[in-house]
């Protein structure tokens, strides 16, 4: 199953370009993981972050397929606990279809965006940086993959 994070910003940190790289490098094979950045839309001053975030949304929208299973990453979306959430990759890959985690920008996602998804996701009620997010991403993508090949879970 192709697994893909699209997320708006360009130019991370050292360590969250070095600790995405190394949970990619662990997700191969199957579970073989792509990030995709689109670059943040310009905002020139207040207001400007609806257009901005409409300029965005067509960035991402463009790069998704029709039979694409889409997940907005969104404060108000669904929470699972570990294994539910590997209970529900085993699903997705059951399904087959390609498999995309959008992360939107400084503003968040926009409304056509939210509504392409068909699953809203929320990592935490705590608000993350979103350079975090990408790495918290990665890592519980990393550890459904390996619950899923049957390695142990400390919490069992």
């Amino acid at each position: 199953m192709r697994l893909r994070v699209i997320a708006v910003g360009t130019r991370m940190s050292g360590w969250v370009e070095a600790a995405c790289a190394d949970y990619m490098r662990r997700l191969r094979g199957a579970d073989a993981l792509e990030m995709v950045e689109v670059p943040v839309a310009r905002r020139s001053g207040p207001g400007d972050a609806a257009r901005a975030m409409a300029t965005e949304a067509q960035r991402i929208l463009a790069l998704l397929g029709p039979r694409e299973y889409t997940v907005a990453l969104d404060e108000r979306g669904r929470s699972f606990t570990t294994l539910q959430f590997g209970d529900w990759l085993a699903e997705r890959r059951q399904a087959g279809d390609p498999l995309s985690f959008i992360i939107g920008g400084p503003d968040g996602l926009d409304p056509t965006v939210l509504q392409r998804a068909q699953l809203r996701w929320s990592l935490s009620a705590l608000t993350f940086p979103h350079a975090l997010v990408r790495v918290l991403l990665a890592e519980q993508l990393y550890r459904a993959s390996t619950l899923l090949a049957g390695h142990p879970y400390h919490r069992q």
